[in-house]
């Protein structure tokens, strides 16, 4: 059984950059066809998309957040991690992980964590 769990700081100042882990058992994210994706959800507002590493580990990052993102995994922990930098409050959000099936990132996951709450603030 599959598992997903998203770790990191909940608190992180304005600039900074926000980097949050997501560490996968009982199953290899490098087999499988499966996007390992970000998602957020600001606070009363629905699901924002924001990238994911590829089971090829190639990358994909959403228009209005590439400037600021970067997806990156460590094989040898069966993890991967999500940077976004210069975060703003507007950043404020709960983050999850998620595993997807190509073809059908921005529109459903099949497996999620549990997520993680990141406040942005002085």
């Amino acid at each position: 059984q599959v598992q997903l769990q998203e770790s990191g700081p909940g608190l992180v100042k304005p600039l900074q950059t926000l980097s949050l882990t997501c560490t996968v058992s009982g199953g290899s994210i490098t087999t499988g066809y499966y996007y390992w994706s970000w998602i957020r959800q600001p606070p009363g507002k629905g699901l924002e998309w924001i990238g994911y590493i590829a089971y090829t580990g190639s990358t994909y990052y959403s228009p209005s957040l590439k400037s600021r993102t970067s997806i990156s995994r460590d094989t040898s922990k069966n993890q991967f991690t999500l940077q976004l930098s210069s975060v703003t409050p507007e950043d404020t959000a709960v983050y999850y992980c998620a595993r997807v099936v190509p073809g059908h990132f921005g529109l459903g996951y099949e497996l999620r964590g549990q997520g993680t709450q990141v406040t942005v603030s002085s």
